[in-house]
């Protein structure tokens, strides 16, 4: 078939015949939107059970835990004020020297059993 007859042919096809149906444009919406809403339920349902088992974490803190903080500082927990964010912190026993810390920024109690149920549950 040479290239006159394949325009020929072309050229006889009916312009008003029905051109095959695509997908309505709402499917394409629907098929952007369905994985960016499965990867934010999955980010959301990881960070509340973060800040769950951070809440745990800090709620189970008491006298004489040895914790470390998020700016790497190992301490002993010396006093805890509950109606408060803070902690004070004794991080050389030769010295007795203290900080006052946020409770917050407490990432983890070195030790406890706590940690270790933190620790099996992720894996």
């Amino acid at each position: 078939m040479n290239m006159l007859q394949a325009f020929s042919l072309l050229a006889d096809a009916d312009p008003n015949a029905a051109q095959p149906a695509g997908p309505p444009p709402a499917a394409n919406m629907i098929m952007l939107l369905l994985p960016l809403g499965l990867f934010f339920f999955l980010m959301v349902t990881s960070s509340r059970k973060q800040k769950q088992t951070m809440q745990n974490l800090l709620s189970s803190l008491k006298k004489n835990d040895k914790v470390e903080t998020t700016a790497g500082i190992f301490g002993t927990v010396v006093a805890l004020k509950e109606n408060e964010d803070e902690v004070t912190l004794r991080t050389d026993d030769t010295s007795n020297t203290r900080i006052r810390v946020r409770k917050s920024s407490i990432i983890r109690i070195i030790g406890s059993e706590e940690e270790q149920k933190v620790l099996e549950n992720k894996t």
